[in-house]
């Protein structure tokens, strides 16, 4: 980024702790009891399904959404009755929120002329912001005179003035396009490592989930399913509902019955089991767990998993086979580069099983043992 960086004030940077919090909207609960614990300059993602609750707690987190249960902790103090405009964060919203009015200079100098910040500080901030987010040729435009890019920078650079000790970010960049949200995702990432503040970061994306978080929270239905790295999650996720969250395209799932080391599907086909690293009985209903990058065809015709192909995705440096088994499981199977396969073909397919996963068909949970 360009201007002079200054040394970073770690005296800023807070963890959060999230104790027991609920919320309800009459008699619907819509946060279920969530603890959670953020380290000190963390970038921690909440991830999920449209409806399971991250924008709500993370409004909870901000104050600007009561809460029904629990405590919110910033630090060592619990902020649960303190107003929003007191607690220290700054939030980016999706819609930007900037001033119509205001030109690019104003917007991000308002947050600091209501704190009766001196107008030589808030210069000096302003133009330090402004270079380091690439907007300081801006600064006398209005709104409407920027792209969509422009105005999340600015709207990203009115929160950075404020220095505070959590940043909040509600689905920034879902009114982007396909190629500026790639660009803004680095943006962010690196205003992070610049910086170093705690953040909270909601998206419905698990691809930004993955590429920008140091910690992961699948929600779904107001319930933490599962907290952890990125990779932590894809490579070892504890249920069924984060095994097809995490991963693009979503992981492939084939249900039968335990039969000497094999999974017996209804059909009578028979798929290889891992052999190690799972808990298994004889006779149990499991589901077994397939990256589409982890299939491949069969040695030979006639044996391994047999799907017949339904639609192809050409994409150049990678092909997507999507095709359905007798039994009616969808599979997609990942191909680096092109393919020749086509539309109607039956196809056996293979797999590494000590690459798979398996999970509990009654409950969802993962087999894995610890």
């Amino acid at each position: 980024m360009a201007g002079e960086q200054k040394p970073v004030d770690t005296s800023r940077r807070a963890r959060l702790e999230l104790r027991g919090v609920k919320k309800s909207f009459g008699g619907a609960e819509v946060i279920r009891g969530v603890d959670l614990h953020v380290e000190q300059g963390e970038f921690c993602v909440f991830v999920g399904p449209s409806g399971c609750g991250k924008s709500t707690l993370l409004r909870m987190i901000s104050g600007l959404e009561d809460i029904s249960a629990g405590e919110v902790r910033i630090g060592d103090e619990v902020v649960n009755d303190i107003p929003a405009a007191e607690r220290g964060l700054a939030m980016v919203f999706q819609s930007y929120a900037l001033y119509p009015h205001m030109t690019v200079r104003q917007n991000l100098s308002f947050g600091l002329e209501n704190l009766r910040t001196p107008r030589a500080e808030i210069a000096t901030k302003v133009d330090e912001v402004a270079a380091m987010l690439q907007i300081d040729g801006l600064l006398d435009r209005r709104p409407k005179d920027l792209s969509g890019g422009q105005r999340q920078r600015v709207a990203i650079g009115r929160a950075v003035v404020r220095e505070p000790r959590i940043f909040l970010f509600d689905e920034p960049l879902s009114n982007l396009d396909a190629e500026l949200r790639v660009e803004m995702r680095g943006e962010i990432s690196r205003l992070h490592g610049r910086l170093g503040n705690t953040m909270i970061y909601v998206t419905h994306d698990q691809v930004e989930a993955m590429t920008m978080a140091d910690k992961i929270v699948v929600l779904r239905d107001g319930r933490v399913e599962q907290t952890g790295a990125p990779l932590e999650l894809y490579n070892r996720p504890a249920n069924l509902f984060v095994a097809g969250f995490i991963g693009s395209p979503r992981m492939n799932f084939l249900s039968g019955s335990v039969e000497g080391g094999r999974l017996r599907l209804e059909n009578g086909e028979a798929v290889r089991l891992p052999e190690e690293g799972f808990s298994l009985r004889e006779g149990s209903a499991v589901t077994l767990g397939i990256r589409p990058n982890h299939l491949f065809p069969a040695a030979g015709e006639g044996s391994g998993l047999h799907a017949t192909v339904r639609s192809i995705e050409q994409l150049g440096g990678d092909s997507y086979i999507y095709a359905a088994t007798p039994t009616g499981d969808q599979v997609t199977l990942h191909r680096p580069g092109q393919t020749d396969l086509q539309i109607g073909t039956d196809v056996y397919l293979d797999h590494d099983p000590q690459v798979a996963h398996l999970f509990d068909s009654t409950n969802g949970q993962s087999l894995r043992q610890v």
